[in-house]
């Protein structure tokens, strides 16, 4: 059960990481759920990669590995921020962007290495960084509406290729 539960999950929690990010960009719920959010990322992430090592040691699952590990820093640099009272904006701003440009680069990769569903990965790839700069953008001129479209491109982008992974392989 849990092997297919690392199989799988990722398919659920990144969207719901996504959804959650925009609810609280909009308002619709607190930051303290995206506070836990960042707390249980930050321990599921260390736990999938320890259960997950020997499975991901070679091609793309390679590559996604890379991803998690360089990826878990931005997570917990989200709950440091989060926990305290005073945090800086630009520890948000790491662990927003790294997210969302971090996982373009597994994607890349993948898309490279199987044609099977390359296209998804390629708009995914793209999705990443295309989400990244409207939400810059967004922050800058002071539009949520913009931001949230940008969050919405980068879970739309990475949900599709995951979704793919998930059902093709």
């Amino acid at each position: 059960m849990f092997r297919r539960v690392r199989e799988t999950g990722p398919a659920l929690l990144i969207p719901s990481a996504w959804a959650l990010v925009a609810a609280a960009h909009l308002g619709v719920v607190t930051t303290h759920p995206v506070f836990v959010m960042h707390a249980v990322m930050s321990v599921l992430l260390v736990a999938f990669a320890a259960a997950s090592w020997g499975d991901m040691a070679s091609g793309v699952l390679r590559a996604w590995r890379t991803v998690i590990v360089a990826g878990t820093p931005f997570a917990v640099v989200g709950l440091v921020g989060f926990a305290r009272p005073d945090a800086p904006a630009a520890l948000f701003a790491l662990a927003l962007g790294g997210w969302m440009l971090l996982p373009a680069a597994g994607f890349g990769y993948t898309a490279r290495e199987l044609p099977a569903g390359a296209w998804v990965y390629a708009a995914a790839t793209a999705g990443c960084p295309v989400g990244a700069g409207l939400y810059a953008y967004g922050t800058v001129a002071g539009s949520t509406t913009v931001q949230i479209v940008g969050i919405a491109v980068v879970g739309v982008a990475q949900t599709a290729g995951i979704v793919d992974a998930v059902v093709r392989f």
